[in-house]
């Protein structure tokens, strides 16, 4: 927890987590995700990447 804040820490895991079970699902159950879900989830794995690159948020 010294270098990356829980606030930051918690919505990486989420977004992870979405993105993880919606692609289990595709390989095990064989479901498709739609275009909305596929933006959805491309939002996500960008917002994450963005988090990682561009957040300056300090520990104090």
């Amino acid at each position: 927890m010294d270098e990356i804040p829980i606030g930051v820490a918690y919505s990486i895991w989420s977004g992870v987590g979405i993105v993880g079970i919606a692609f289990l699902s595709m390989v095990v159950y064989g479901q498709k995700p739609d275009l909305g879900g596929m933006i959805g989830m491309g939002l996500i794995i960008v917002g994450i990447i963005v988090m990682r690159l561009y957040s300056d948020m300090a520990v104090e």
